[in-house]
């Protein structure tokens, strides 16, 4: 057994068992490893202490049951593996800057610590062929644009504490804001009809330590209306990740995380650098979707 699937027999072992007690070194006798060069591993790893881990994803589980207003926040604090109410809104308000009882009422979007995939980061693939992991299938391939593609949308200027690295950080996810606020007003777009919405992160006109979101749908041509901006996918030869998850929700949470983080890292196998832009490309918006792509305008290193 390698070191890293070690660990992540650990990981499956902590979300199956989040409401338990889970001591470090229960953990460490899984893994077949000291206890000592477990947490050094683990850290190492999933770039959190394992403590500190268990607390995130126990959030994450908190977070969802939060959803059902006729259970009392103390049960899903235990049910989550919380010795008690107080402990619990402690380290979600440490972790999201609100309480429990707050989130309850004003309900909005967060960033969460994911499970992590520690197969990503030690297989590769060519192009054309998937790859499937852990409730994962992704492909790499090559498309290439003859000409422009537009988009009409909204934008929100996002500070990037809180928001990157993905699925490592916790907070307002306020790209997901962005989408909302789309959501809302894009029935004034004049799509496509059949054409696809985009997301994408890039610096624009901002200060330091932010960035611009776009979310938008595909158009024939700019039009006049001051509640939307343009932005143009460039006419050009782009890496392009397609990649499918089990539903929608996981798709645009946990999925796009780890397509992100393993493109970065299959680029750099590649010999391959990214250009300062990588929109994210939704082929259907229902709630049933389950499919999207990451075009990558890339460029051979130095």
């Amino acid at each position: 057994m390698h070191a890293w699937e070690a660990i992540q027999k650990t990981l499956d072992f902590i979300e199956t068992n989040i409401s338990e007690k889970i001591g470090i070194e229960q953990l460490a006798k899984e893994s077949a490893l000291s206890l000592f060069y477990y947490q050094r591993l683990f850290s190492r790893l999933v770039k959190k202490p394992v403590r500190e881990y268990i607390k995130l994803r126990r959030l994450a589980f908190a977070c969802e049951s939060l959803a059902d207003k006729q259970r009392r926040i103390l049960d899903i604090a235990l049910d989550c593996g919380f010795g008690s109410h107080e402990t619990f809104t402690r380290a979600f308000k440490e972790a999201y800057k609100m309480t429990p009882e707050e989130y309850r009422e004003q309900p909005v979007i967060f960033n969460q610590f994911d499970k992590p995939d520690l197969l990503l980061n030690y297989t590769m693939i060519d192009q054309g062929v998937p790859l499937i992991s852990d409730g994962l299938v992704l492909e790499f391939n090559r498309k290439t644009t003859l000409q422009p593609i537009l988009f009409m949308g909204v934008t929100g200027i996002i500070p990037i504490v809180g928001q990157m690295p993905l699925g490592e950080a916790t907070g307002i996810d306020m790209p997901g804001q962005v989408w909302e606020k789309f959501h809302q007003e894009k029935q004034f777009i004049s799509r496509i009809k059949g054409g696809r919405e985009l997301g994408v992160a890039y610096l624009g006109d901002v200060p330091e330590g932010y960035f611009t979101y776009f979310a938008g749908a595909e158009v024939a041509q700019e039009t006049e209306d001051s509640r939307f901006v343009k932005w143009e996918l460039p006419a050009r030869e782009y890496i392009v990740c397609g990649f499918e998850a089990e539903n929608f929700e996981q798709l645009v949470t946990v999925a796009i995380n780890k397509a992100v983080k393993y493109s970065g890292l299959w680029l750099e196998k590649h010999g391959l650098t990214m250009d300062v832009y990588s929109p994210e490309m939704y082929y259907d918006s229902s709630p049933d979707g389950s499919y999207m792509e990451l075009w990558m305008p890339t460029s051979e290193k130095c």
